[in-house]
């Protein structure tokens, strides 16, 4: 017989009662959505369809192996001076780093120890009393990977801050990223903030050397030169080449205000509270330069230890600026900095026309296919219909709960979504023919048509389910926009198509206790 548990009945009903509510935003005048809770949104309009700005951005893989060798050089200078190895010329060059061994016998330990540098990511050639460290093409290509990855998950956190709505951000090639702004029209902030590495680090100040001394080479291995921000109060700084403490080990950073002016207060983690208050017990007196992308924003006299683990970072700031150095830190360094290699603002105007064609070709799509059914299957045909609708609103319920971005390409999507969710009905009802033609009661016929009908729907779409996620898996930006309205619509489809019209046929049985059906 044919008989549909109520806890089903009621599952069905809490579900498709779900996507309604869900659904219900996107009907709402613009005024009315932006009082929402943030759970209670309507479907994220892309690029496409809203207007924004779309940025390419190059990371300079360039300085990121650079950066690699410095610090390889400076773990070097450590190992050659604590083996007693005389050498002359340590620096790093054409990505390479180059040093002179003075005592030939001293060659065979100093090339094993620049060896234990990185050990199995560089090579090690002689030539002469001189030794050449170059890194290898596979670590390079790792190197160079996870700098661009790293680079994709700070633009993220960044973006992330500012309050952008549904950013795409994508790897495009070998060292490109794309992101796409929908809704904004002016990218120069998000171009400000994403155009500093924000790299950190505190130095102690080397009292001993002058600038003038620095600039005719009388200056210390273990010191360095650093250019002052344009705020800063010298222009160079002689500064110690190993930081005491690095931005890495910042737990917090956001603007503050002291006696009036803007600051950027931070906070360290437990690791850098114990460093950063070790060095400032000892160096009371000195001058500790907080470094920012290689330039030296202050450099205040220590006064007294520092051992709460925070402080702050004055300067001549504005409220906005030290909102986005602030940002900047909490989001972390990029590797290495990036370039605008192109930027695009996409007006609304595309989009309003594409949102409009879209809804017309769903209009009469839709339209032909609810005609089509109830003049092929009458009643049974409007049962179809019913769950059909339902089908469009559950599906865009689930898009804006999912937080979905809408593209053009997922507009096609709902449209092609539209005229296969009816195949599920269709097999159905033919099978009821079928059934029916053997002669079997109204109850009979019904359950013999669903049960009969289930597997070939459920393998039909199943398949088509995995070619949307192979499209979502590999493909980016509209290309995975049409697979993720594909894989929501085939899986909205089968819930209506079986599940919703078997409850529909259920109370019309119940109701009108027919003799015979015409399917």
């Amino acid at each position: 017989m044919f008989n549909y548990p109520k806890w089903k009945i009621a599952l069905i009903s809490i579900i498709a009662g779900v996507g309604v509510f869900f659904c219900i935003p996107n009907f709402l005048p613009k005024s009315t959505q932006e009082k929402l809770p943030q759970w209670w949104q309507p479907m994220t309009l892309g690029l496409d369809l809203q207007g924004g700005s779309q940025l390419l951005l190059q990371v300079d893989l360039n300085q990121v192996v650079t950066d690699q060798l410095n610090a390889s050089l400076e773990a070097a200078r450590a190992a050659l001076r604590e083996k007693g190895i005389r050498y002359t010329g340590l620096a790093v060059q054409d990505d390479a780093l180059t040093v002179t061994i003075v005592k030939s016998e001293q060659l065979a330990r100093a090339k094993e120890l620049l060896r234990k540098v990185d050990k199995g990511n560089v090579d090690v050639t002689e030539d002469g009393n001189v030794l050449t460290l170059r890194y290898t093409d596979l670590a390079l290509s790792r190197m160079k990977s996870n700098a661009v990855d790293q680079s994709i998950e700070i633009v993220r956190r960044r973006i992330d801050q500012l309050g952008t709505k549904e950013p795409s951000i994508m790897r495009q090639g070998s060292d490109r990223i794309q992101v796409q702004l929908p809704g904004v029209e002016d990218p120069n902030e998000v171009k400000k903030l994403l155009g500093k590495t924000a790299k950190m680090s505190f130095h102690f100040v080397d009292d001993t050397t002058t600038i003038a001394d620095a600039r005719r080479g009388k200056i210390s291995p273990e010191s360095k030169v650093a250019q002052g921000a344009e705020d800063a109060s010298d222009a160079y700084y002689v500064i110690e080449r190993k930081p005491i403490v690095g931005g890495e080990h910042l737990a917090d950073a956001h603007a503050d205000f002291s006696e009036g002016m803007p600051v950027v207060a931070f906070r360290f983690n437990s690791f850098g509270s114990k460093r950063f208050g070790t060095a400032t017990r000892n160096g009371i007196g000195r001058r500790l330069a907080i470094v920012l992308d290689g330039k030296v924003i202050t450099a205040p006299e220590v006064k007294s230890a520092i051992t709460g683990g925070s402080g702050i970072i004055s300067g001549n700031f504005t409220v906005q600026s030290a909102s986005d150095l602030a940002l900047m830190l909490r989001s972390g360094a990029l590797p290495a900095p990036l370039d605008v290699v192109e930027e695009r603002i996409v007006g609304p105007g595309l989009g309003t026309d594409s949102i409009e064609a879209g809804k017309k070709s769903c209009i009469i799509g839709m339209a032909l296919v609810l005609i089509f059914v109830v003049a092929t299957y009458g009643l049974f045909g409007l049962f179809a219909d019913v769950a059909l609708i339902l089908n469009l609103v559950i599906l865009c319920g689930a898009m804006s709960a999912l937080g979905a971005t809408l593209t053009l390409p997922g507009i096609a999507g709902i449209a092609l979504t539209l005229g296969m969710a009816v195949d599920a009905n269709v097999l159905i009802y033919e099978r009821m023919r079928e059934e029916q033609s053997f002669g079997k009661s109204v109850l009979n016929t019904i359950e013999g048509g669903f049960e009969n009908a289930s597997s070939a729907i459920f393998d039909s779409n199943l398949t088509s389910f995995f070619a949307g996620a192979i499209l979502i898996w590999l493909g980016n930006g509209p290309v995975r926009g049409f697979g993720v309205t594909t894989c929501l619509g085939l899986v909205t489809s089968v819930f209506t198509a079986v599940y919703v019209t078997k409850v529909l046929i259920l109370a019309w049985v119940k109701l009108c206790k027919p003799k015979k059906i015409n399917v």
